[in-house]
């Protein structure tokens, strides 16, 4: 009999602080992405021709140019595709590979160049010669509504009570609009994909991905072949954050393309300017607003219409502008409501999804107008907020008709308002500004509620596999992928957890559609929850069959079986975890099995706008402190204090990591972030020299984040989690609601200053001298 001392608790295990899988390697420049990979002898490079025109008619195109250069093996056209010329992926198949007959923005790819080297592939595509006849185009939302452009899907209604009756009886009232800007993904990695030709009608691609069973299934959509000829491969992406969801399809599609007609390795990836004037953004919206209200701020009645500019496709539009109307409520209990959609064709990129797929735009119109009530009643937001909350039955019910039962909004702002002195620091800051002519500062507090699931239900559900070897080791292989978050390693703390063996026996391997089939995109912050719980049930299953060989082997109960730290009690006997294994192969036992979930509870139906289509909620709360220069319009975020739910923390580093991360990523998207499109529909901010994401200078001075660790999911969740990925993005809005109050100090807070976002220093002065202008009587 081997017996060993138990250690005190494995190396690794949930709820622990453990570094990225990875983490060494990003640092050291060590990690491999798919332009890192080893190219076979005679690999190709594509690069895509992009249309010139906004929206266009196509007389003629002149390849010889093109096809005369040295190096370049041919040009790929629509008549190349041997199966469908479409990678939509809401099914509408209005998302061509290539142009045909017609193009709908500037930057629509038409053609791409095959050659031996990407760089000669790139300069022969611009020696195309196209011949256009120019056609009427509509860049922006407003313009496209009144030139009577269509919606690229249906729109949604979400309506409670009676809104006629709840602002006819209101005691206050009034209406509003913003504009809430777009925002480019701006990963590390750009888009890129890299086909390897099979035998008969396979292909194996290597995408930077979030959805590898999307892009296998247009793969073979556009090749004419079944998903089972088709395997694509991720093992990490150098950023995605929803840019990734549905856009690779079209390289991953080029690539195998031009791989099985050439029978040769393609590698495809873009510029930085031709990815961001190519691929999908954040969907820029136009709010209109009107509210009823009572004098001490409760609201009474919501009247809201959500116009997106959604660009020439449907892409992700129709799920991301639903979502937008789910989050317009935030934390709020609105007894009238009626939130509507507007999803308008334009003639731009295909906006598609981004970190909180359409959430943050509703929030950030659901905070205007709370912010519209406190100055039109003269009195703090945060008290506005406050009284606004969900609460208990008869005000715990959304828009959509689910029912809030989870709500600790009120216990998280409490919290976060005496830890970070936010009544003391008002009082500090309207003083300051009472004193300060040039300099002004703003403070603000606001929550966030963010539910937690896909709204298409199907997509609730992933797989897993995990073998566990006969030394011992395990191998883990999951549906979801891996871009940066730190999913591989929480997925695998989790079956060392079940397993009770140290971290570094399990080994994650690259995500792909030949081991876990079927899988959803690593997007709405369900990769942890859904891979979690299927890599849990794959290893609940062989611990069940080990369980049951133990007991029979060692002749004791089930119930004396017991998993122990790297080692296995049966009876009175501890069997180290490698030798116990060793045993149970011997005595050919399965040690394999493919884990599987699906979320509980959930239900949609979007025809009548009611439903659960959450899960449950995450929390959070931040408040930020800023100094606006007012001659100038520029500004800094002085200090920020965020308080933030994430359940039972599978690891706290990466949580606190996420949470930082997504709080300046939002802070760039409502400060500096600005997509700017010119008369003729051309994206001029198409680079770093003109597109502004934040640095490291940009983050607040003070930064002070910590987790609720209090909190612990209500739900039968993994280990009793919450999703981490999305809901802290919306934390940023403190620092546009802190500017905005910085703005109204010039008017003594008597005008509302209704600043759109991103709040640039060029909107920032524009609203100073607006307001200036308003308290002078001009």
């Amino acid at each position: 009999m081997n017996s060993i001392q138990p250690m005190a608790r494995i190396k690794g295990g949930v709820h622990e602080q453990q570094p990225h899988e990875s983490g060494h390697k990003h640092v050291s420049g060590s990690a491999e992405y798919i332009d890192d990979m080893p190219e076979p002898a005679d690999t190709l490079h594509a690069y895509l021709g992009l249309s010139q025109r906004a929206h266009a008619e196509i007389l003629s195109i002149d390849f010889e140019a093109v096809r005369a250069c040295a190096g370049v093996i041919g040009v790929l056209t629509v008549d190349d595709i041997p199966g469908h010329n479409d990678v939509s992926p809401a099914g509408k198949h209005d998302d061509p590979v290539f142009a045909v007959g017609k193009v709908e923005f500037h930057g629509q790819p038409m053609f791409a160049v095959i050659a031996e080297t990407r760089q000669i592939a790139r300069n022969a595509a611009a020696k195309v010669k196209v011949e256009y006849r120019d056609l009427d185009h509509a860049i922006d939302v407003l313009d496209a509504e009144k030139a009577g452009y269509p919606l690229v899907i249906d729109p949604l209604k979400l309506e409670r009570g009676d809104i006629a009756e709840g602002l006819a009886k209101a005691t206050n009232r009034l209406s509003g609009e913003m504009r809430i800007g777009g925002q480019d993904h701006f990963y590390l990695e750009g888009h890129i994909a890299f086909a390897m030709p099979g035998e008969d009608d396979e292909v194996t691609v290597y995408s930077s991905t979030q959805h590898p069973s999307e892009t296998q299934h247009m793969v073979g959509h556009v090749l004419g072949v079944p998903a089972n000829a088709v395997t694509v491969n991720v093992r990490r992406m150098g950023g995605g954050f929803g840019g990734k969801e549905t856009q690779a399809n079209l390289f991953a599609a080029v690539a195998a393309v031009a791989a099985k007609k050439y029978k040769r390795a393609v590698k495809i990836r873009p510029d930085r300017d031709d990815d961001m004037v190519a691929t999908g953004k954040r969907h820029d919206f136009h709010l209109a607003y009107e509210l009823g209200f009572d004098d001490d701020g409760r609201i009474e009645a919501v009247d809201a219409t959500f116009s997106a500019r959604c660009g020439f496709s449907a892409d992700l539009s129709g799920p991301v502008t639903d979502r937008a109307l789910f989050h317009a409520d935030n934390c709020y209990f609105y007894p009238n409501v009626r939130l509507r959609s507007r999803p308008l064709k334009t003639n731009t990129v295909s906006n598609t999804a981004f970190r909180g797929f359409g959430g943050p735009q509703g929030m950030v119109g659901g905070e205007r107008m709370i912010e519209d009530i406190a100055y039109a009643l003269g009195k703090d937001p945060l008290e506005i907020r406050k009284a606004n909350f969900y609460g208990d039955a008869g005000r715990n019910v959304t828009p959509y008709h689910q029912t809030v039962e989870d709500n600790i909004i009120p216990q998280i702002v409490a919290e976060l308002e005496a830890s970070s002195d936010y009544a003391a620091r008002r009082e500090a800051v309207l003083a300051f500004n009472r004193d300060s002519r040039i300099i002004k500062r703003g403070i603000a507090l606001t929550p966030v509620k963010f539910g937690i699931s896909f709204t298409k239900t199907e997509y609730n559900q992933a797989g897993a596999l995990v073998h566990v070897y006969s030394d011992g080791s395990i191998h883990l292989n999951h549906g979801g992928t891996e871009m940066g978050q730190g999913l591989y390693t929480k997925v695998a703390q989790v079956v060392a957890d079940e397993f009770q063996v140290d971290l570094d026996r399990v080994k994650v391997t690259a995500t792909t559609t030949a081991k876990v089939p079927n899988t959803s995109a690593t997007a709405a912050s369900s990769g942890s929850d859904l891979n979690g719980m299927a890599a849990a049930n794959a290893a609940q299953q062989i611990k069940a069959r080990l369980v049951d060989f133990a007991a029979e082997h060692y002749a004791v109960a089930k119930s004396e079986v017991f998993f122990e730290p790297n080692a296995v009690r049966a009876g009175n006997r501890l069997i180290p975890f490698p030798d116990f294994i060793r045993t149970a192969y011997g005595a050919r036992v399965q040690l394999s099995a493919a884990g599987f979930y699906k979320t509980p509870k959930i239900h949609w139906n979007r025809a009548e706008g009611r439903g659960r289509p959450f899960y449950y909620f995450a929390y959070g709360a931040s408040v930020s402190e800023v100094s606006i220069d007012t001659l100038t319009g520029e500004y800094q975020v002085d200090r920020t204090d965020v308080l933030h739910d994430v359940g039972k923390s599978l690891n706290p580093a990466l949580d606190l990591g996420q949470v930082e991360g997504a709080f300046v990523q939002g802070m760039g998207w409502l400060t500096t972030e600005e997509l700017w499109w010119d008369a003729k529909g051309r994206l001029r901010t198409h680079a770093p020299s003109t597109y502004k994401i934040p640095l490291a200078s940009d983050r607040p001075r003070q930064f002070n984040v910590e987790l609720a660790t209090w909190s612990v999911n209500r739900e039968e969740t993994i280990r009793r989690s919450k999703a981490v990925g999305e809901p802290p993005f919306m934390l940023a809005i403190s620092v546009l609601e802190a500017i905005s109050m910085a703005v109204a100090s010039v008017a003594d807070y008597r005008v509302a200053p209704r600043l759109d976002a991103p709040a640039t220093p060029e909107r920032v002065l524009m609203a100073v001298e607006r307001l200036r202008a308003a308290r002078n009587g001009k």
